[in-house]
């Protein structure tokens, strides 16, 4: 009886550690693959992002990265509507656009993650349009430089897909 109790409590402690085991592993495989795709939401939202300012590409395009409600009220995506957009001025044909993710949390049974990312963009290929060439300086021929910075962003999950819900301005990256 001594030994049948020793053996059934050998079982249940191995079995008890495996299934921990195999449960943060688990945890972990969901964490990897949310940041995977959270990083390219971020990366490939921000990009085209820029490219909607820069380059008047389909808005449309962006309800793919971001939640409705946000774009509506995006101070950089209100500029290129309102007629303050700095680069009307100017024909984009390419950017160099670089993310960094800094942090990112987002625990595998909720639909919300945080984020803390840098966006810049170095490197912006364009000219002015000959519209406009004969009444700007000659030091603002090329394109302005883009606001680079860091940024805290709250994503959600909707319908099994991550969306950008809210970005906040943290302050330039240099």
């Amino acid at each position: 009886m001594k030994r049948l109790r020793r053996l059934i409590w050998f079982i249940a402690g191995r079995l008890t550690l495996i299934t921990a085991v195999l449960g943060l592993a688990t945890i972990a495989f969901y964490f990897a693959m949310n940041a995977a795709n959270i990083f390219v939401i971020l990366k490939d939202g921000m990009a085209q992002r820029a490219m909607t300012v820069m380059m008047d590409t389909d808005r449309g395009e962006l309800n793919k990265y971001f939640a409705a409600n946000y774009l509506a009220r995006d101070p950089v995506l209100a500029a290129s509507g309102n007629g303050t957009n700095p680069y009307d001025r100017y024909r984009i044909t390419g950017i160099d656009h670089r993310l960094r993710m800094e942090w990112m949390w987002a625990w595998p049974w909720e639909d919300m993650a945080r984020a803390t990312i840098t966006e810049e963009i170095p490197g912006i290929d364009g000219r002015i349009l000959s519209s406009w060439r004969a009444v700007t300086p000659q030091e603002q021929l090329s394109p302005p430089a883009w606001q680079s910075g860091r940024y805290d962003v709250v994503l959600i999950r909707e319908s099994g897909q991550w969306h950008i819900r809210s970005m906040t301005f943290l302050g330039d990256y240099p």
